[in-house]
């Protein structure tokens, strides 16, 4: 059986402002064409369907579009609801939607949504396992010591007979430990939601989401999917893919992945403002990405960001790299007030925060203002 494992979805985000529906139904025309192209069987969507709990209406328009044409396939398709999702939302009309084949799963209550499949080479169990909570699993299991999400991981598994002897899969959204996170996820202080990979041991392919960028953990056959879109400047440099999976006779399994072609790129362009408003610079860049834009100029750019947006429509963001933002303020502890004139104080203050020393007219002019301010003092007492 040939299943395409999707993840995060987060149907419905922003980055830094800009909406990203349209390039979530550029990317999902993809989608489809995989699923037809490929001779797909089943489809896995392993949470963060939504970017937030309470969706907005365009988001939950794109998805019922999504469901409404994946259906007219007539494939099973199975849905888990994922830390950003809510579990109650994701679970509406699961009973209804599985007689369409559509497996959406239910707010966790103690036991695994099971659904069976056959194929030639036998049955197929697919587990469907919603994001959870140690809170979640302790007000289910009160005799359970859970103190932390690998603890509730470990409990809710071992509560399943799992037939090993027949092909397993499991749709999960966790953190395993050791993936490589990206700054557009929810990251727990501490690593907190780790989770081991050695829990879905007895599954023959571990369908993962949580984790932007798309990678196996410890295994070939456990894999986190990632999204089909950039969704921060720490992801640029990710290839974003769809995995297909197939699922032979136990023990073989073949997986690849499709490279996905977004309608517009994330990317940085980095130098001094004349360098990067030069036509020679952008000639050979697609202007409509989005853009970050790092400036390298000493001196702030009056009207930059107005200046930058005439020529790259879709700029995101603007930040200086230069002297004053790479240096430090330290607080230099070592000295005392009764060692260090006020003058000295905002010599240092410019320095830092400027990246350079006090010119003389500068510093004269600060005298000035220090003997005013001293005399006014005097004067006051």
């Amino acid at each position: 059986m040939r299943f395409l494992h999707l993840a995060d979805l987060h149907i419905g985000k922003r980055v830094n402002g800009f909406s990203m529906i349209e390039d979530q139904k550029f990317v999902f025309e993809q989608v489809y064409n995989v699923i037809e192209n490929e001779k797909i069987d089943g489809i896995i969507m392993a949470g963060d369907i939504y970017d937030k709990p309470v969706p907005s209406a365009e988001a939950v328009k794109l998805f019922d579009e999504m469901l409404t044409r994946l259906v007219s396939i007539n494939l099973p398709i199975f849905v888990i609801s994922g830390n950003h999702d809510s579990a109650e939302r994701i679970g509406f009309g699961s009973d209804i939607l599985s007689a369409a084949k559509v497996y959406m799963s239910r707010v966790y209550n103690g036991n695994l949504q099971k659904i069976e499949l056959e194929d030639d080479y036998g049955k197929i169990n697919v587990y469907l396992l919603p994001f959870i909570k140690p809170a979640t699993v302790k007000n289910i299991y009160k005799e359970a010591e859970i103190k932390d999400y690998d603890d509730a991981l470990e409990y809710v598994l071992s509560q399943e007979k799992i037939d090993k002897t027949k092909r397993n899969v499991i749709v999960s959204h966790q953190f395993v430990t050791g993936a490589l996170r990206s700054e557009s996820e929810e990251v727990s202080v501490g690593g907190l939601d780790n989770v081991s990979v050695e829990n879905y041991e007895a599954f023959d392919y571990v369908a993962l989401g949580h984790i932007h960028r798309a990678q196996q953990m410890g295994r070939e056959s456990a894999r986190y999917a990632g999204t089909l879109l950039k969704y921060s400047f720490s992801e640029e440099k990710h290839n974003k893919s769809m995995t297909i999976v197939d699922l032979k006779e136990k023990g073989n399994i073949e997986i690849k992945e499709i490279p996905v072609k977004p309608l517009h790129d994330l990317k940085t362009i980095k130098g001094k403002f004349s360098k990067i408003t030069s036509e020679e610079f952008y000639k050979e860049l697609k202007k409509e990405d989005y853009y970050r834009a790092v400036l390298t100029d000493e001196d702030d750019i009056l009207n930059a960001i107005g200046k930058l947006k005439s020529i790259y429509p879709n700029l995101m963001s603007m930040e200086y790299d230069n002297t004053r933002t790479r240096s430090y303020s330290v607080v230099d502890n070592v000295e005392t007030g009764e060692t260090k004139s006020p003058l000295d104080y905002f010599e240092e203050f410019f320095e830092k925060q400027n990246g350079r020393k006090m010119s003389e007219k500068q510093r004269n002019y600060l005298l000035e203002i220090l003997g005013e301010a001293r005399e006014e003092s005097h004067e006051t007492n």
